[in-house]
Order: structure tokens, then sequence, then C-alpha cells
């Protein structure tokens, strides 16, 4: 596999991110050497995109869970069913969407953990440029597998050297402080870093991956992918409180990134130890407020 390949492979999620407002930029944050992610809901004028974004978003959950190479087997087989194209295309999203009722003894979806694990499925793909390694919500839905470790187990090829991207996603829609949140984030990502070689082995050769991508993860398992990295990303979406004065687009959007930049500058930093977790280095943090997460949260539930 080439970079070129990768870069075909990647899903277009540009209508999704037009109702996104993303700020890439250095953070007062550890590491402080690179850029790291601060993200809302998008503002036309003085209205929140929320409709538009809910959307988009539910509209992507196929490409969440299927590859397009197993979409196009699942749409050969259900048009020599005899449905149409337009059919067919119908029945794999509704599959799709049934998937994410993780919990089959339960009417409950296990929305707020999905929500954040779709953020950062596009997130990494549309800033990051990484294809999925791995199809968590197939081994999710498994009765024969335990849970996967990491949320998104990503993959590209970048000037030459191979880099796997393990994701965390933090979503809390309850009144969390927001540092207990991040350390909480922290803490979750190092441990599937620690993990992430076990774990990984239990699902190669499995319907997970395809052909291509499986012998990605074999030869890192088997240290044949040179040169090779190992980068982290961790998406923490919480529920922001503080006020907004309703006003115009541009300075709706400034109000949120300074509350944004404030929720960097103010974590205490002692509790990012690159010296005893040196992999840290590589992590990218992708903060992402949302005004009253528990609606946003009911609302997506109610459009699947």
């Amino acid at each position: 596999m080439e970079e070129k390949d990768i870069l075909k492979r990647l899903i277009k999620n540009k209508a999704l991110f037009k109702n996104i407002h993303v700020i890439t930029q250095r953070y007062d944050i550890l590491p402080n050497n690179k850029n790291h992610i601060g993200a809302f809901i998008e503002y036309q004028d003085i209205d929140e995109l929320r409709d538009d974004f809910l959307e988009e978003l539910v509209d992507s959950i196929v490409d969440w869970i299927y590859s397009a190479p197993k979409f196009a087997q699942l749409k050969k087989k259900a048009i020599a069913k005899g449905k149409s194209e337009a059919a067919a295309s119908q029945e794999i999203g509704r599959k799709a969407r049934n998937k994410f009722r993780a919990n089959h003894n339960s009417d409950k979806l296990l929305i707020q953990g999905q929500l954040g694990e779709l953020l950062l499925f596009h997130f990494i793909q549309h800033c990051m440029h990484a294809i999925p390694l791995l199809r968590k919500m197939s081994i999710t839905t498994s009765a024969n597998h335990e849970r996967f470790g990491a949320d998104a187990i990503h993959y590209k090829i970048e000037n030459g050297k191979h880099i796997m991207i393990f994701g965390e996603a933090k979503t809390y829609t309850s009144s969390y402080k927001f540092n207990e949140a991040f350390e909480d984030a922290l803490d979750s990502i190092i441990n599937t870093y620690n993990q992430r070689r076990k774990e990984l082995k239990s699902y190669i050769h499995e319907d997970f991956l395809d052909d291509e991508l499986n012998k990605v993860a074999e030869d890192y398992l088997n240290n044949e992918l040179n040169p090779v990295e190992v980068h982290l990303v961790s998406i923490v979406t919480y529920n922001e409180t503080s006020n907004i004065n309703i006003t115009n687009q541009i300075d709706i959007q400034a109000q949120i990134k300074k509350v944004i930049e404030e929720k960097y500058k103010n974590f205490d930093k002692s509790k990012i130890d690159i010296v005893k977790n040196p992999i840290l280095r590589r992590i990218t943090y992708i903060v992402f407020p949302v005004w009253d997460l528990k609606d946003l949260a009911e609302r997506f539930q109610s459009m699947l």
C-alpha cells in the first residue's frame, strides 16, 4: 500500500465539516511544540447549525461501520435479492443504524459514547488524513470478542513513514468538570497505548479489516513496517455552560474560541507526565464544547 492508496480510501466528509468550526493552533497545553484542535458546531449568522450537524452525522454512520469494499459487497447481495440500487443503499443504511443498538438486552442506545467515537472517526480522517485500520463497531457487536480498548485505530503513510494512530473518545453529558474529564481522557489514552499490541493481536484475520489492511496490522505486529511511528488522538466532547453573547457570527466564533483556549490553559499541566510517558509528545488533543450536550445526544438518538 502506498500513500496515494491511503488518500483514495479517505472518506469524503466535507458536508459534515461545513457544520463544524475547527481551530487548529498552538494551545497552552503540553506538548506545546505542536498544534492541537478546538472545535464546535458551526454558526450561520446567530444560528447554531445543530440540526444540519446532526443530519450529516447520522448520514455518516454507514461510513463508520462499513468500509467501501464491504458496502459494495452488501449492496451487490441486496441487488441480487431483487432490490433496486436505491433500495439496496437504504437497506445498508438501516443495518448500519441498527448496529448503534449495541446493547441488545436493553432498549437504551449507548449513544453518548458512540457519538464521540463517530466524531473521532471523522476528525482523524479529516484533520490527519488517516484511514481506519479497524472497524471497532463490528467488534462491539460481536458476541465472540471482548471490547477493543481503542476507540479508533487509523493508518497513514506520510513522507515514506508508516504512522499508526490510536484514538480515544470521551463524551460527558453530565456535570463533570472539564479538568476531570480531560484527566480521565489522558489516563484512558495511555492505557490504550500500553495495551495496543496485545489487543490488536486478537483481531487480525477477522472480518474487521479488509485483506490489504490486515497485512498492515500483521506487519506492524511483526515489526515489518519500517520506519513506523505511533501517534495518539484524544477527543473530549463535553457540556459547556458558560454564557455566549449572541451578537453576530464572527463575535460568537471568537467567544467560543476563547472558551476553548481557556480550557486548555487552565488544565493542570503537572498531570501530563511526558517524562514518564514520552508517547505524549505525539498526542493531538481535540476539545469539543457543546452547549446542552444532553439535548444533542437525545436528538441524535431520536434520528436513528
